[in-house]
């Protein structure tokens, strides 16, 4: 489920830069409205949830481990979602105003800077809890710990 998600972050993350590319080209219209929304939904409602299911579940479970390289990329990753978040209050504003009916403003380099940094962090973030995160967790789960790990999450997900 934590890297199912990540797919659609990456499809959220393409989509904010197609959305900044399209503004920069022809301005707002029904479409940027509609992508500057789906990119708010996404980053407001499922991206915490799936930061949440991370510092829950995750890396407590290797902070406790020992291994000194996983200790580290744990201890990287909350960093990186202090910065996502920092980061994301900054476009929220931008991606509110786009998503509402007769805006026309363009992207401001603040806007385009943040852009580029939250695009950076995730590929850094996802590149390392693929590669070495998800699997030290997963190593240390069993299928019982899994199943539980998943229904809280889904729990999570129903409030």
């Amino acid at each position: 489920m934590l890297e199912a998600c990540h797919e659609r972050v990456q499809r959220s993350l393409d989509l904010l830069s197609r959305l900044v590319t399209r503004v920069d080209e022809r301005g707002h219209d029904a479409q940027t409205r509609s992508a500057a929304a789906d990119v708010l939904r996404y980053f407001d409602i499922a991206a915490p949830l799936h930061h949440a299911d991370e510092e829950v579940h995750v890396f407590p479970l290797l902070l406790a481990q020992g291994n000194a390289e996983v200790h580290a990329a744990v201890l990287s990753l909350q960093d990186d979602h202090r910065r996502m978040s920092a980061l994301w209050a900054s476009l929220r504003q931008p991606l509110l105003r786009w998503s509402q009916p007769g805006v026309d403003e363009g992207v401001d380099e603040a806007s385009r800077r943040a852009v580029a940094s939250f695009r950076g962090i995730y590929a850094k973030h996802l590149k390392t809890e693929e590669g070495l995160v998800f699997p030290s967790a997963r190593a240390l789960m069993d299928e019982n710990d899994l199943a539980s790990m998943s229904r809280q999450m889904q729990a999570r997900r129903q409030t």
